[in-house]
C-alpha cells in the first residue's frame, strides 16, 4: 500500500492511502487527525486529479506514521 502525506495546516496530520489500483482510478483512504479528532474516508480518486495532486506537491510520498503521530521522512 503506498502512502502519500496531504499538505495541510500546521499541526493537523493528514495523509491517503491507495488501497486499489483501477485502469483510471484509484480507491483511497483519507486520514485526517484535528487535535486528535480522527477521520477516515474511503473515496475514489481519478489517476488524472491524483497525478496533478503529486506534481503541484499537495500530495507527497511518505513511509508510515510514527507512533508519535509524524511523518517518517520517505528516501
Amino acid at each position: 500500500m503506498k502512502r502519500y502525506s496531504i499538505k495541510c495546516l500546521p499541526g493537523n496530520l493528514e495523509y491517503i492511502d491507495i488501497l486499489k489500483e483501477m485502469d483510471n482510478e484509484y480507491v483511497v483512504r483519507f486520514t485526517r487527525n484535528n487535535d486528535g479528532n480522527i477521520k477516515t474516508t474511503e473515496e475514489t480518486i481519478t489517476r488524472h486529479l491524483f497525478n496533478i495532486c503529486v506534481q503541484t506537491g499537495y500530495l507527497n510520498p511518505t513511509t508510515e506514521v510514527s507512533a508519535a503521530g509524524s511523518f517518517a521522512a520517505s528516501a
